[in-house]
């Protein structure tokens, strides 16, 4: 019984050993860059910055990481403090020394892979402090010493996320089209699927939202990204993009009923309300979680820029969901429907008229709005007749050129 017993602990510890080899490391970690976006938000959306400072310092602190400190402070024009910049940039020399040794002595007495491994130490030390510039010169070092196909992704990933934590747009292009390539040489099942989450949020950033709720459909029963963010900020994205992305019929199918959503949707403020309210037509319970939803993505560094955007998206899909059911509705109706005022929606809706987003128009004197939905056979048949003059033209050319 001990003999079974100490082998079933052996292998467990093995089985632990191996779980945190594999799981990626949180580097940089994004979640202080996070908190350093929420010092810049405005002050009505209720986030205590003090706490958030004293968090992000003591982090920053403990881990010594001096030039993102030299940088937040030159950023929000805080006095730095110089006893701790005394004793942190003393502690990255003696770090940065001691990774230098282990380089030098490994060149000396060990091969490739030992100097590699040094490289990437002292590389992803840069990155965690904060240092951007010389690690990256650290990685492409590192990378040069690279021959794996898995190893060489690796960096990549890691270099997709200093781009995400300085916003450096230009760095998360050129990594995500390399990871692209190196994964189409071959590789591995864990390496792809990561790298669909990773352009999912680069598509999220940039407001693809098409795209970015693709790669989040394909990534949601095989999500291990850790490094970026946690599962349900993951399945908050995932329903975001699909909602002003997919038909009704799909998003049945590949949100509202997919498992691994209905898991954790009640344990995100909101979500369950803000999705089912829009799928069940219960306009009224959908503004109200619109609204806090916005709040909620103000206060994500991913999402802020693109509020005003996606709220007007989510807006315009509701009313012409509404309408989409009737040729003609009265504006009161409507407007109870959504609760808000007559000239509210009135006012919303002559504007998104006007930008051709909504095809109907409102009677003020019967108030009434009354669709105007595009025929669409009658716009194919349309096309068909130019698309046949432009051929009956061609042939007449062509018969002349013949002929001659």
């Amino acid at each position: 019984f001990f003999f079974w017993s100490n082998i079933t602990k052996h292998f467990a510890q093995i089985s632990t050993e191996m779980s945190s080899e594999e799981q990626v490391q949180k580097l940089p970690a994004l979640d202080l860059r996070q908190q350093l976006f929420e010092l810049s938000t405005p002050d009505d959306l209720g986030i205590d910055k003090e706490e958030v400072k004293k968090k992000l310092f003591e982090r920053i602190s403990e881990k010594n990481m001096l030039p993102l400190y030299l940088f937040i402070c030159d950023q929000f024009k805080i006095e730095p403090d110089q006893e701790l910049v005394t004793r942190m940039r003393q502690q990255n020399e003696q770090k940065l020394k001691e990774l230098n040794e282990k380089i030098e002595y490994a060149e000396k007495n060990h091969g490739e892979n030992e100097i590699r491994e040094g490289l990437l130490a002292k590389a992803e030390y840069l990155a965690e402090i904060g240092d951007k510039e010389k690690a990256l010169s650290a990685f492409q070092l590192t990378s040069e010493k690279t021959v794996a196909l898995g190893q060489r992704l690796d960096i990549i990933f890691t270099l997709i996320r200093i781009g995400f934590f300085w916003n450096d747009q230009d760095l998360l292009k050129r990594n995500i089209e390399k990871a692209k390539t190196l994964v189409e040489e071959g590789g591995d099942w864990d390496r792809r699927n990561r790298l669909k989450v990773y352009e999912a949020l680069y598509s999220l950033s940039i407001r693809d939202f098409n795209k970015s709720a693709q790669l989040f459909q394909e990534t949601l029963s095989t999500f291990t990204s850790y490094e970026l963010f946690d599962y349900k900020t993951f399945i908050f994205y995932a329903v975001l993009t699909n909602l002003v992305s997919l038909d009704r019929v799909s998003l049945k199918k590949k949100i509202i009923d997919a498992p691994e959503i209905l898991t954790v949707i009640l344990e995100i403020p909101y979500l369950n309300d803000f999705l089912n309210s829009f799928y069940n037509s219960n306009y009224r319970l959908f503004f109200v979680s619109l609204a806090e939803i916005v709040d909620i993505i103000k206060k994500d560094r991913y999402l802020a820029a693109h509020t005003r955007y996606y709220c007007r998206e989510l807006r315009i899909l509701a009313y012409s969901q509404l309408l989409e059911s009737y040729r003609s509705v009265q504006l009161q109706l409507m407007a109870d429907a959504f609760g808000v005022s007559v000239d509210f929606l009135d006012k919303e809706l002559s504007r998104f008229i006007a930008a051709g987003r909504l095809h109907c128009k409102i009677d003020k004197v019967g108030g009434i709005v009354e669709t105007n939905r595009p025929d669409s056979k009658n716009a194919q048949y349309q096309a068909t007749i130019k698309q046949g003059d432009l051929l009956l033209n061609r042939i007449q050319k062509l018969a002349r050129v013949i002929d001659l």
